[in-house]
């Protein structure tokens, strides 16, 4: 049995930064607060809780004073900027670059129209970490939207900024502005602005991911359950290969599923360690090859 890791799969380079900040900090001082899971994969964050990371949340952090706290990849609104200064936090800020730029053109937007009567629309998905701290730019007034049934949230008879969550699909995000441009032009609206501000390195992994889950006879997929990058890409080796199989960690595996298999692909989220595929196809190779 031939088994194979996908090269491609893994953190992107924001989760990876974080992690990296967060290692450092903790070899330094043993202890260190997070604000919200520093990682949508239960397997990594219990691996960092082991050395002394704890996870807390925005009402945690009200409480908190003179202490040091890690802000994730996710980035976070303004309010939390507010409350850290506050109450004497250290914030170890390892928001990705690449949402930091988009928190930015969305802060500088919302300055240039909230006097016009323009609206800002964020493609994105209500409650994510990211949206959250996107939202927060707006003074929480913009408009999150999901899909197309969303669309009557919006006002198409006035200006319309449109950005996305990093992390969405540009398929979905081209088709929602097609859309918008459309029924704005049928209300005597415009969209003025259409911001794609979906990072690359996440967004292009679904065409690589369908490549390599056509090369192999069974998908080994692995991610953790929150992970919504972890269920789009899932789907993504699903619908190239039915033999694929979504789990965890490698005590999920299913011995029936590998019967007469000669290539095993093993392949994960933006948010799935590489050292997790590794323990899997060491788990593979020792267990039923």
């Amino acid at each position: 049995m031939q088994i194979t890791i996908d090269q491609d799969s893994g953190f992107c380079f924001g989760v990876v930064y974080a992690i990296e900040m967060a290692e450092g900090e903790l070899m330094a001082n043993k202890q260190l607060y997070c604000l919200g899971d520093i990682v949508h994969n239960d397997v990594e964050v219990n691996r960092l809780t082991q050395k002394g990371l704890q996870i807390i949340t925005h009402d945690d952090l009200k409480n908190l004073k003179n202490c040091k706290v890690l802000i994730r990849a996710h980035g976070e609104p303004p309010e939390t900027y507010k409350i850290a200064l506050e109450n004497n936090i250290e914030l170890i800020d390892a928001s990705c670059p690449v949402v930091l730029k988009l928190q930015n053109r969305i802060k500088n937007t919302y300055d240039k129209v909230k006097n016009i009567n323009g609206q800002i629309i964020i493609y994105g998905k209500p409650g994510h970490a990211e949206v959250n701290s996107l939202w927060g730019q707006t003074n929480k007034t913009a408009t999150i939207i999901s899909g197309e049934e969303d669309l009557d949230k919006i006002d198409f008879s006035k200006p319309i900024y449109l950005f996305s969550q990093t992390t969405k699909s540009t398929k979905g995000f081209y088709k929602i502005k097609e859309i918008i441009a459309e029924r704005a032009l049928q209300n005597n609206g415009k969209l003025i602005e259409s911001n794609d501000t979906i990072c690359r390195q996440v967004s292009n992994r679904d065409i690589k991911l369908k490549e390599f889950a056509q090369n192999h006879e069974r998908i080994i997929f692995v991610s953790g359950k929150k992970s919504s990058n972890g269920k789009v890409l899932y789907d993504a080796c699903k619908t190239e290969n039915p033999n694929s199989y979504f789990i965890s960690e490698e005590s999920e595996l299913n011995p029936e599923w590998l019967i007469g298999a000669n290539s095993v692909g093993i392949c994960g989220a933006t948010s799935t360690p590489m050292w997790l595929m590794e323990k899997v196809a060491s788990h593979i190779k020792k267990k039923f090859n």
